[in-house]
């Protein structure tokens, strides 16, 4: 009769057995390289790191995340192109920044005097918003997953006062998007483009009358209470801003559809620890403007309501050049009108922009 097999070689066997087992599943974690275009010394690269760390948490077994700050791998420009190419797997975004390959990007980040931040988190999450951004995004061959939301931003500040929207006859001053940029035009003063690294100076130096660039919270933290003793309210220019992750379409092929799930659900988790994260850095840092002196400036009602107008004309101008844009901002509206049939009757314990005022739907499709 054969022998045996003796324990010591079964009990080589299953460690052989195990060896191989566990080397095939350490190869089929796969390890990504994702950058942002956020410099460390911006508050913003907050948001982006908060999700690494849950992605990196839900699906470390499959997949984990090395995540450079902005700058450290390529200039916050070139994020988009190396995340197309596949040079990296995923790159934190604001939309806006690439609206000059496509209108569309611009109310996908931001809008001028129209969503507030729990709008965007309604749009997004229920009412159609998400499947616009894989839309615009993966004409690009790139899945994105918003994941970062904050209400509106400070407004300008500079070192003389900006009080009313008379004021900004003349007035150059820093400002991010095309729709934005628009609106400043039509109340008489010229947009400057400035990365947001170089605004500290450009306050200081005069090279702009005042300059917007995020909430109070990142604002303060960058320095503006140092150069701007002025600060015109509210942020009408970004009534509230999304921010997310761009990944490569292969990339994103290659994982389990599980792991694209919990990274589904880190982002959703991501938004809402972002929003309230935000509002809490925004009341902080206007307590410690306050502090420092600067003196606030709010917009009467009859400005207000002028920028609305102006936003109104700015938006149809935009959607009967470029379609895309058309149908995002139709989708906007069209949740607006929609929630306003619960959020109005609710009040005083409502949410959302409430306003009568929207862009009209029937021009937007017309040029759809």
């Amino acid at each position: 009769m054969p022998s045996q097999p003796s324990l010591k070689l079964t009990s080589l066997a299953v460690g052989v057995a195990m060896a191989t087992m566990v080397a095939a599943t350490a190869q089929a974690q796969q390890s990504w390289t994702m950058t942002t275009t956020w410099p460390d010394n911006l508050d913003l690269i907050q948001i982006d790191k908060h999700w690494v760390e849950l992605v990196n948490q839900l699906a470390g077994d499959e997949l984990e995340i090395e995540f450079y700050a902005g700058g450290t791998l390529m200039p916050g420009t070139e994020v988009f192109d190396a995340t197309e190419t596949g040079s990296i797997e995923a790159a934190g975004d604001w939309p806006g920044y690439w609206a000059g390959r496509s209108a569309a990007f611009s109310p996908l980040a931001t809008t001028t005097s129209l969503f507030n931040g729990v709008d965007y988190l309604n749009w997004i999450n229920q009412w159609g918003g998400f499947e616009l951004y894989q839309e615009v995004y993966g004409q690009y061959d790139m899945v994105y997953l918003p994941y970062g939301i904050t209400n509106n931003e400070s407004g300008f500040r500079g070192g003389t006062p900006i009080e009313s929207l008379a004021d900004l006859e003349g007035k150059r001053l820093r400002l991010s998007g095309r729709d934005q940029g628009r609106v400043l035009e039509r109340l008489g003063g010229s947009q400057v483009t400035l990365a947001g690294g170089e605004i500290y100076q450009a306050i200081e130096r005069g090279v702009v009358d005042g300059a917007e660039f995020s909430t109070p919270g990142v604002d303060h933290k960058a320095g503006f209470a140092e150069v701007a003793d002025h600060w015109l309210t509210p942020g009408w220019h970004q009534s509230a801003s999304v921010f997310g992750v761009m990944i490569n379409r292969d990339a994103w092929d290659a994982l389990s559809e599980d792991t694209q799930e919990a990274l589904k659900i880190a982002a959703q988790a991501n938004m809402a620890w972002s929003l309230a994260w935000s509002e809490k850095q925004s009341t902080e840092g206007t307590v410690k403007f306050l502090e420092d002196g600067t003196s606030i400036h709010q917009l009467g009602e009859e400005d207000l309501a002028r920028l609305q107008d102006i936003t109104n004309e700015v938006i149809v101008q935009g959607a009967c050049e470029d379609p895309m844009h058309a149908k995002v901002y139709h989708s906007m509206i069209s949740y607006l009108d929609n929630y306003a049939n619960w959020r109005d009757i609710t009040v005083p314990f409502n949410m959302s922009r409430v306003t009568d005022n929207l862009p009209p739907l029937e021009e937007i499709e017309a040029c759809m």
